[in-house]
């Protein structure tokens, strides 16, 4: 074995969130992570969810092999007996279950894995946990969710912030996506001396600046799952009503999917009758890049956030942002990338709007790539990682 093939560790990724059969959207950046990840390393995913469809038997694997990462993905059937707290206990088991099932696989596949990367907490901690006592393995954390912040007040009950604080203290690394999850982190009590912001990856080959772009109307884009309590897509609404009423020489394209979709479609109807605003639905790969970078600038009027990887790859397309200042967002977007505005102000945003729709050509396109290509490509986010892992596992 030569000194290249020596360094190859097997990592086994343990997500909470990742692209499945019900939603391929899902934890894609987790799933971006482990693909820069395989740039170095045998990677091996192994995803667990509940699933109603299960019912012949109480589990279902798949497995498939993309971009060098080797998933297997287990659907355990969602027990629904009453009362619920027997459930809960009869889902967590099956949890557990499918999880060391699925481990196995990986290990049958590639091999003993050398690290454990959980990304969000906390069961997967737990397990991960277990394999450091049992067979001295290391793990580290990646955490995505918001329940940290104290806006969102989600990190509640007792068993859950001591099993937390215990599976945080004994990591070998932590990993968030912002400072400002980090700090909320911290602030809960969950303390690890190696705490790091880690990049989302954005696929700059395939983000890239659109070359040339039509006679059309000033064209600003929102992207967002259309979960409004979060993502605050009717304040986007509202603020391009009132806008509508200074000028008319934009349109709003909205992608994406979600269990408000029809909802805000339908209370947007005035404005698309005119042509105002526009609803593309889901789309992925080339389509979503090609109304991406065909646009002028994107919108989000977000509740909370950490860090939206839209936002990056509208860098990566050369697009500067109007945005709010919440969770990571100012820890992106400053006066050479766009404009910040406090949330539910909508009035605050119509302004921003109109200064965006003045400006926007005055951004420098290749600065904003750039500043994604050198820090979130494939590749550096690889070797950010690479030094990560190589440092838990000494």
């Amino acid at each position: 074995m030569d000194q290249k093939q020596a360094k190859r560790l097997h990592i086994l990724f343990l997500p909470r969130w990742y692209p499945n059969r019900y939603d391929p959207m899902f934890g894609l950046f987790v799933q971006r992570h482990a693909e820069a990840v395989a740039l170095k390393h045998s990677v091996s995913v192994v995803y667990v969810t509940e699933s109603e469809a299960v019912t012949q038997k109480k589990y279902s694997i798949i497995q498939t092999e993309d971009k060098g990462v080797f998933n297997t993905t287990v659907y355990y059937q969602k027990s629904l007996l009453k009362p619920s707290f027997i459930a809960k206990v009869i889902n967590l088991r099956r949890f557990v279950k499918a999880n060391m099932a699925g481990i196995d696989l990986a290990k049958k596949k590639f091999g003993p894995f050398q690290l454990i990367h959980v990304h969000i907490l906390t069961r997967l901690g737990l397990i991960a946990f277990w394999y450091k006592l049992k067979y001295s393995i290391p793990y580290i954390i990646t955490e995505h969710w918001s329940r940290y912040l104290p806006l969102t007040n989600g990190f509640n009950g007792f068993w859950r912030k001591k099993a937390t604080e215990l599976v945080v203290r004994h990591a070998s690394a932590i990993t968030t996506v912002t400072k400002n999850l980090a700090e909320a982190m911290k602030n809960h009590g969950l303390n690890n001396p190696d705490y790091v912001v880690l990049p989302n990856v954005v696929d700059v080959k395939l983000f890239k600046i659109h070359s040339s772009k039509m006679n059309r109307p000033i064209r600003m884009v929102h992207i967002s799952c259309f979960e409004d309590r979060s993502k605050n897509i009717s304040g986007i609404i509202k603020a391009l009503r009132l806008l509508s009423k200074e000028r008319q020489d934009f349109e709003c394209v909205f992608v994406g999917d979600g269990i408000d979709y029809h909802a805000i479609k339908n209370s947007s109807s005035d404005l698309e009758s005119t042509g105002l605003v526009r609803f593309t639905g889901l789309l992925q790969d080339e389509k979503l890049v090609e109304v991406l970078s065909s646009s002028d600038f994107l919108v989000l009027f977000s509740n909370y956030e950490n860090m939206p990887v839209v936002i990056l790859e509208a860098f990566a397309c050369g697009l500067p942002v109007v945005a709010t200042r919440v969770g990571g967002i100012p820890e992106m977007v400053n006066e050479g990338k766009g404009l910040l505005v406090d949330t539910a102000n909508e009035f605050q945003l119509v302004d921003a709007l109109k200064k965006m729709l003045n400006s926007f050509k005055e951004y420098n396109a290749e600065q904003l790539r750039e500043s994604v290509r050198s820090t979130n490509s494939y590749e550096a986010v690889s070797g950010f990682l690479n030094d990560i892992y190589l440092k838990s596992i000494k």
